[in-house]
């Protein structure tokens, strides 16, 4: 069995110890999401609901509240077609949310995150 872990640069076989490779992000489809959340998105389990919907997809980051109280900052990295579902969702957030404008900014995927945490 052959496996691949992009996020990881690493390739092997279930047999092999893993081994590093060179990895070019913009052809594998990697890529880093920034975005910032506005409206009543902060006491309303926001940030829950990006871990776990980031988390199900596993992708890497965080997300936290902002200073200003009506704010919620996402740094996200995986998959660019993961990163789009989770923009779709940060437009929604859960039932007793409600957003008012997401920001999003695109960027080269880093490789820095091992998960996806809430950031207090």
């Amino acid at each position: 069995m052959i496996w691949v872990d992009a996020a990881n640069g690493l390739v092997g076989h279930s047999r092999e110890r893993p081994r590093i490779v060179c990895m070019d992000t913009a052809q594998s489809g990697l890529a880093r999401l920034h975005s910032l959340v506005r409206g009543r998105v902060q006491g309303v389990n926001f940030r829950s609901f990006v871990a776990r919907h980031a988390g199900a997809m596993n992708l890497s980051g965080y997300v936290r509240n902002m200073p200003d109280g009506r704010t919620v900052e996402v740094l996200a990295e995986g998959p660019r077609d993961r990163l789009e579902r989770l923009v779709e969702l940060l437009h929604q957030g859960p039932r007793s949310a409600r957003v008012e404008g997401v920001e999003v900014e695109w960027s080269d995927y880093g490789g820095d995150f091992s998960d996806f945490d809430i950031r207090f």
